[in-house]
């Protein structure tokens, strides 16, 4: 039985911890933009059916093996998988569950700092009489720290480093910080999200200028939420909205696990699972909707949504739509907007840290503060690189691996262990041991059937990724008997940098295949840090095995 001294304080703070968890930056910055992109009204209905089918059931998952792990004094994946079946190479897959919080640590606080920047900057009345393009290239200079005309030298260093400070200083306090910043930033959030959706909601055509005569705020609603049944055959369509899941479930990372195996062995996590996804449900359907693609459309219409959508409007485009409400609106809409996505950032980033403190404290005795600062140094080392060599493709890179390969790989293979090697008998009494809600029973179909197939699809969909996403083209490709061509951005061709190749042989300048080859440099650069990071973290699984089997503890 687990002898950590740490606990949660009250349900509704482990539920607003947990909804944290979930409730990120993909809320507001990348749902919308995925809505957009794949067909609005025909994207919802396979993004909620992916939820039933895959989120609810990987949130089952994830909550009660992290509450079995738990009960054996185990507060990280490697354990905790190691506790549900005996076996040394599990452990090893539960490396998973800490290198991608770190990995995705590094650069996630980057862009959390960035919101702490744009707070500041929209309070100052920076972007005052700033046009859209200025404010957009403001961006760009914020970005590139060999530019100072933000107003303040190396500036993301700065507010990266301040960020990371705040977030270690946090963990610090254990469980304790992290349940009051979720009691604080969540009900803000949702005060910050609903102004602004107000807004949203409001603005009609009064936003409409002689650039854009035909702005509607409408157009922007109707185009979300209207279904456009013919896309839903679409396999491009579903492929996105399953991957949208992992983005705001936060499932596949072993933050879940970590904060459930504080949890009493009795305490219920069948009614906390599907609360905290809920919330999460929420806060990006409702609110991550009225927001963004409405006010943009309300200005410029939704012609030109649909032509620019993408993460930048966040930073690049909302400050300037701002300032058409006037200095003092502007300012509060800004505090309004960039400290909604400030809470989201850290109430997540402050989780990405549990898993790591946890197996430090479990294996080699470290406390709070130890464990916390030490998270904040490889947060440093591991996240300075996105900063400063942002420009050069290194941010995407640690986002590509770490935030999107590496969920996908550790959610398919904690699936398929829970469900058929640990075993659906147990797992199911588990997932049910103390419900303050009956589960339906169907669910125990789903979690052995449905979301371990749909895990493998993904997988190998990201793998195996067609010519330009055009998933039904090349099914009937295949059956033809013309066989499959690869997309670049296929997990087969990223790993051999087949674009920058392509675009380096389709060239004779020798300047643009010079910065080319530079590209690629930094891109194994980063390559090679997250490499090293997943063998650093193994050595230490390794390193407290032998610990765990001096001690008489170890598994075989």
């Amino acid at each position: 039985m687990s002898t950590n001294s740490q606990a949660w304080g009250s349900r509704v703070g482990l539920i607003l911890a947990m909804a944290g968890n979930a409730v990120g930056l993909g809320n507001f910055l990348r749902f919308p933009v995925q809505a957009v992109q794949n067909g609005g009204g025909a994207f919802i209905i396979p993004y909620l059916i992916c939820f039933l089918l895959m989120g609810i059931p990987l949130l089952y998952i994830e909550w009660s093996t992290g509450r079995f792990g738990g009960k054996f004094g185990n507060h990280s994946t490697p354990y905790i998988l190691d506790s549900m079946v005996k076996g040394r190479v599990l452990k090893y897959i539960g490396v998973f569950g800490i290198f991608t919080n770190v990995a995705v640590a590094a650069y996630y606080c980057y862009i959390e700092s960035w919101t702490m920047s744009y707070v500041y900057h929209s309070l100052a009345g920076t972007f005052e009489g700033m046009s859209q393009s200025g404010i957009a290239q403001f961006f760009n200079n914020y970005v590139d720290i060999s530019q100072s005309s933000t107003g303040i030298p190396y500036e993301a260093v700065v507010f990266y480093i301040l960020c990371l400070l705040l977030n270690t200083f946090i963990l610090s306090k254990g469980l304790k910080g992290i349940e009051k910043v979720a009691k604080i930033g969540m009900p803000l959030l949702i005060l910050f999200g609903v102004i602004l959706a107000v807004r949203g909601l409001t603005l009609g055509t009064s936003g409409a200028s002689e650039l854009f005569p035909d702005a509607n705020a409408w157009d922007g609603l109707n185009f979300l939420w209207t279904p456009q049944y013919e896309s839903i055959l679409d396999l491009k369509v579903w492929m996105a909205a399953a991957g949208q899941i992992f983005f705001t479930l936060s499932v596949g990372m072993g933050t879940i696990q970590c904060y459930a195996a504080y949890m009493n062995s009795k305490d219920d996590i069948a009614l906390n699972a599907v609360s905290a996804g809920f919330m999460n449900e929420f806060v990006e359907v409702v609110l991550g909707s009225l927001i963004v693609i409405p006010i943009a459309a309300g200005y410029l219409g939704l012609d030109w949504v649909l032509e620019n959508a993408g993460f930048g409007m966040a930073f690049q485009t909302m400050p300037y739509l701002f300032q058409q409400w006037g200095p003092v609106l502007a300012a509060f809409a800004g505090l309004f907007w960039f400290g909604l996505l400030f809470f989201a950032g850290i109430t997540s980033s402050l989780a990405m840290g549990t898993p790591w403190m946890g197996f430090m404290k479990d294996e080699f005795n470290w406390g709070q503060n130890k464990g916390a600062w030490s998270f904040g140094l490889l947060i440093l080392v591991m996240g300075l690189p996105t900063v400063l060599f942002f420009q050069e493709g290194v941010f995407d890179e640690y986002d590509y691996w770490a935030g999107t390969v590496s969920l996908v790989v550790f959610a398919m293979l904690e699936t398929i262990l829970f469900s058929w090697i640990f075993g659906m008998k147990k797992g199911w009494a588990e997932i049910t041991s103390g419900a303050d809600i009956k589960v339906p029973i169907i669910y125990k179909f789903i979690i052995k059937f449905i979301t371990p197939p749909m895990l493998i699809i993904i997988f190998l969909g990201s793998l195996f990724k067609p010519l330009n996403n055009d998933w039904s083209g090349n099914v009937s490709s295949l059956f033809a008997g013309n066989g499959w061509t690869l997309d670049n951005g296929s997990i087969v061709k990223t790993v051999m940098h087949a674009g920058i190749k392509d675009k380096i042989l389709a060239t004779t300048d020798p300047v643009l295949i010079q910065q080319l080859q530079d590209q690629m440099m930094y891109l194994n650069f980063a390559r090679f840090l997250l490499l090293a990071l997943f063998i650093f973290i193994s050595s230490l699984v390794y390193f407290a095995f032998l610990k765990r089997r001096r001690e008489g503890r170890a598994t075989l």
